[in-house]
């Protein structure tokens, strides 16, 4: 079914998908540094990334998009991308290269955010990069918790390459995702600067 644009409010099943990926945060962290529960943090960390797309795919699929869903479905996902590099940098399992890489991003985009905000720029939807960048991080970060708690063989080494992979792939496509949105930041500051203007001439009228 075709996405037909309509606002279908606040109570849908995207919405609740990224409401409960928001209340499971700090369970992960309760599991990882409260009950020391390693293993069962590492699957319920994995199962919080492989849902970055089920929230889209369901408001796609079903034509159940919204406004608030827009903007709820990225907040979840950087919420849960900032706790997991943090709380797996003070556990000591991510290197503190990848987090800092990880953290400069986020503050970039964070900040331009916010300063388009204030600048009155129209909302710009999230690009492809960027949640190919996330989701990519979601996949490498159970696996440095995984690669901590296997024993060495085969079977990590399989697990070592793949979360280097999605490290690389992760960094680069995220950091693209920050590039490509400079055009796009001043095409959303000049279409929001016109209809302001619009609407002043609407109102002098």
């Amino acid at each position: 079914m075709p996405d037909t644009g309509v606002d279908h409010g606040v109570f849908t099943v995207p919405n609740a998908i990224s409401v409960v990926r928001l209340l499971c945060v700090p369970v992960f962290l309760w599991l990882l540094f409260g009950a020391e529960e390693r293993t069962v943090a590492m699957l319920l960390l994995g199962g919080l990334g492989a849902t970055d797309w089920v929230d889209g795919w369901i408001a796609r699929r079903f034509d159940q998009g919204s406004t608030v869903g827009k903007v709820l479905d990225p907040v979840a996902d950087r919420i849960l991308l900032l706790t997991a590099v943090i709380a797996l940098m003070i556990d000591d399992v991510v290197p503190t290269w990848v987090g800092v890489l990880v953290l400069v991003r986020e503050a970039i985009v964070s900040l331009g955010t916010l300063a388009l905000a204030a600048a009155g720029a129209a909302r710009i939807d999230v690009q492809w990069t960027g949640k190919a960048g996330t989701f990519a991080l979601m996949v490498a970060l159970p696996g440095f918790l995984f690669m901590d708690v296997l024993d060495p063989g085969t079977g990590r080494d399989i697990v070592e390459v793949i979360t280097w992979v999605s490290t690389a792939g992760g960094l680069v496509l995220g950091y693209l995702a920050a590039a490509r949105y400079i055009p796009i930041a001043r095409d959303a500051l000049r279409a929001g600067r016109g209809g302001r203007a619009s609407k002043s001439t609407e109102v002098a009228a």
